[in-house]
C-alpha cells in the first residue's frame, strides 16, 4: 500500500511494525501529516485503530486523518466509521481505490502519476 501511495505522488512515511498507537501518532505529529494509513491484519483492529484515534484526540491532532485496512469484519468497519476513521479498505480492495480515495481529500498533494 505504502509504495502504491508514494508511487500515486504522495509524502509517505512508514514507521514499520511493532508500533504503539502513541509511536505512530509522535511520528504522525512530528512529520506533520495529514494522513495516517493503518493495514492491520492480525485481528486487534478493534484496539489498535481506536487507540490511534483517542490517542490523536489526546494530542490536540484530530486534524489528522484516519484509515485503515486489512481483515476488518463489516460490523467492525461500521464501529469504526462511527469513532472517526474516514475509510476503511477491505482484503481484495484496489491499491487504485485507496490512491482515489486520498486523490478526493487531498488533490493538492499528488501529483499526476508517473
Amino acid at each position: 500500500m505504502a509504495r502504491a501511495v508514494r508511487d500515486a505522488g504522495f509524502e509517505v512515511i512508514d514507521t514499520g511494525l511493532r508500533q504503539t498507537p502513541e509511536m505512530v501518532v509522535d511520528a504522525a505529529i512530528q512529520e506533520d501529516a495529514q494522513v495516517i494509513g493503518l493495514s492491520l491484519h492480525s485481528g486487534a483492529h478493534m484496539t489498535l485503530i481506536p487507540a490511534v484515534v483517542e490517542e490523536l484526540k489526546k494530542k490536540g491532532a484530530e486534524d489528522i486523518m484516519v484509515f485503515g485496512g486489512g481483515i476488518i469484519p463489516e460490523e467492525d468497519i461500521t464501529e469504526l466509521k462511527r469513532l472517526g476513521v474516514a475509510e476503511i479498505f477491505p482484503p481484495g480492495s484496489p491499491l487504485q481505490q485507496i490512491v482515489d480515495f486520498l486523490r478526493a481529500r487531498f488533490p493538492e498533494e499528488a501529483a499526476a502519476p508517473a
